[in-house]
């Protein structure tokens, strides 16, 4: 194994000024990731200046057989924590050969809407929280649980330390190194209600960034996990009766909102998400209904309502926010499993180009 570890560390700078670049795209059911390698001449820090690449899309529940060619779209480049060096991950979008977006490729829409004059000026910032759960390979059951069996009740494992609280915390704090190496905007770790369950937020990041590096902070803890021998769940209630269940928390600014007399536009903003609660609930995630029960620290699916350090709320606004006059909301609705370019596109598109 001293070997084959050499070799996966070996430094090709030694003797080459050629470089990998990992290709990484969003699979046909919206939230598999997938990815593959390529050899460049040398090093890129622009995705313009990358090759398109195609892949089989039969294979992936994107593309008919018998005209399966889809060509990946390089978007965004971060670091490689895995081969280092010189090394690259690309986010990429995927198309038809004739240039048209697939039907799962929600970047493509998303982009147009942060490109839009009116969301520029507002530059919209995101801090997004992701929850997951780690499971027991073998047995799909949360890591530390016992097989076939409960830990105690909830309560010791929020931020919790010790052997009999913190289940993971090698492949947590291996993510977040390994995120902010490849430059993505992490900015915290926190063991969950729910033990085996974790969190990592990402941002403050303007517009589409935000989804991009969500993205890749995701298939960065795939990648982890795979070496752990550890199965990564994002199903927004993995475990069924009296456990938290996995959201991802969207906290939500523009820069009128961030400006004096902002607290004015936020609560404007607010009244707009609730006039289209349905539309946003049904782009928040599947499996949603069995988290957002109005219990668990959730509003209930179908009800639409917010408050000041309201965690029981569908939008909670902070103290400092209220206090200052201005500042940021989070939408809690979302689900572990939302697409990161449908949720934060749709927000900045229903609070500021949506006209009631």
């Amino acid at each position: 194994m001293s070997i084959l570890t050499d070799l996966v560390n070996l430094n090709l700078s030694d003797c080459t000024d050629k470089i990998i670049a990992e290709y990484i795209w969003v699979g046909g059911s919206g939230m598999d990731l997938r990815s593959k390698a390529r050899t460049l001449s040398g090093p890129v820090t622009d995705p313009s200046k990358l090759p398109k690449w195609n892949y089989d899309g039969s294979s992936t529940g994107q593309a008919p057989g018998q005209d399966s060619e889809v060509i990946l779209y390089p978007q965004a480049i971060f670091k490689d924590p895995f081969r280092r060096g010189s090394n690259i991950l690309v986010m990429c979008d995927a198309y038809t050969p004739a240039g048209e977006p697939i039907p799962t490729n929600k970047r493509c829409k998303a982009a147009k809407i942060f490109s839009h004059p009116d969301v520029t000026a507002e530059e919209p910032w995101y801090g997004l929280e992701q929850e997951y759960t780690l499971l027991q390979k073998d047995v799909k059951w949360p890591l530390g649980w016992p097989i076939g069996g409960y830990p105690g009740p909830q309560g010791p494992y929020y931020c919790g330390v010790g052997v009999d609280k913190a289940y993971g915390r090698d492949i947590v704090d291996s993510h977040y190194k390994a995120c902010l190496y490849a430059g993505i905007n992490i900015s915290g770790i926190n063991g969950e209600v729910m033990p085996g369950q974790w969190e990592f937020q990402v941002g403050p990041s303007v517009g589409i960034s935000a989804a991009d590096e969500l993205w890749v902070a995701r298939y960065i803890l795939e990648r982890i996990t795979e070496i752990a021998g550890v199965v990564l769940s994002f199903d927004p209630k993995p475990i069924q009766g009296d456990w938290n269940g996995a959201g991802a928390h969207t906290n939500y600014s523009t820069k009128s909102m961030r400006s004096d007399g902002g607290y004015e536009i936020i609560k404007k903003a607010i009244e707009k998400l609730g006039l289209r609660h349905k539309e946003h609930i049904a782009a928040y995630g599947e499996g949603n209904e069995r988290r957002l029960t109005g219990r668990h620290e959730t509003a209930d699916i179908n009800t639409f309502l917010w408050g000041v350090a309201n965690r029981g709320a569908s939008i909670r606004v902070g103290r400092d926010t209220e206090k200052d006059g201005k500042g940021y909301f989070e939408d809690r609705r979302p689900a572990s499993n939302m697409d990161p370019y449908v949720v934060t596109s749709m927000i900045a598109e229903t609070t500021i180009l949506w006209k009631p």
